[in-house]
């Protein structure tokens, strides 16, 4: 029997999490658990295989929080800090089973995280350094992980250029500002899409929440989940009620079955 998805938003908040640093707005101050986001991150198991996307600096927290104690691989979407400034806490489960973790990027993105962490892919790394096998991704081509099939889907985040995944049919696309007609036929149809929204203004790089809105319509999932948000989309109770009927607020620990 085919196992189904089982996915976790490890975090659903924007660069600088919420509660933002030095803020008093109301979301920032709002004793709502849903209103408390950690930098944006998700699980995807599928049987006994565990696999997150992206690995922020609260990697180390969510997979506490998570109760995460076997990871398989590391699916990075692309290289900015909030989605891959963890990669030094991958060191647990390299010492647990002695092994390299598999993460999958595309070359720009493993580029930068040979100058960010050349300590752990120099020919002679310090004992304890993470272990790390990079392995390749492009738009161009479906590929495995741990026996999970994984679709990308460019998207453009301003000028840079993300990948967002299918997987089944579950579709997970953040920090998006536009997807060309080709990318969009991926994503069309799933049972869930996952898709970045920022707060509710126009932004250079990233989605409104009305903008966010009508790519949802024009892609027509079943259901959708809306993630990396600003602490200026405002507060979840409020702007759910806002949402169409087949359109939520993701929020931090949520799970769902595919």
């Amino acid at each position: 029997m085919n196992s189904p998805l089982q996915i976790t938003f490890l975090g659903t908040g924007t660069s600088q999490g919420i509660p933002v640093i030095g803020c008093r707005c109301e979301v920032c101050s709002s004793e709502n658990e849903k209103d408390k986001r950690l930098r944006t991150s998700i699980l995807i198991n599928k049987g006994d295989k565990n696999i997150v996307i992206d690995i922020g600096p609260d990697f180390r927290q969510q997979m506490l929080r998570a109760r995460v104690e076997d990871l398989d691989a590391v699916v990075i979407t692309h290289e900015h800090n909030d989605h891959v400034a963890g990669m030094d806490d991958v060191r647990p489960f390299n010492f647990k089973y002695w092994k390299d973790m598999p993460i999958y990027a595309s070359e720009r993105v493993q580029a930068q995280l040979k100058r960010r962490f050349g300590y752990a892919f120099s020919e002679k790394p310090y004992p304890g350094a993470p272990m790390i096998q990079l392995k390749t991704i492009s738009k161009e081509k479906t590929f495995n992980v741990a026996g999970v099939s994984f679709t990308p889907i460019e998207v453009q985040h301003g000028g840079l250029p993300v990948l967002g995944f299918r997987v089944e049919d579950f579709v997970y696309l953040t920090d998006v500002k536009y997807i060309t007609a080709e990318e969009k036929s991926k994503a069309e149809h799933a049972k869930v899409l996952v898709l970045s929204a920022l707060h509710r203004k126009e932004h250079h790089s990233h989605l409104s929440l009305q903008q966010a809105l009508d790519l949802i319509q024009e892609l027509s999932p079943k259901q959708a989940f809306l993630t990396h948000l600003s602490h200026q989309m405002g507060l979840h109770n409020d702007v759910s009620h806002l949402l169409p009927k087949n359109v939520w607020i993701a929020y931090d620990g949520l799970e769902l079955t595919i």
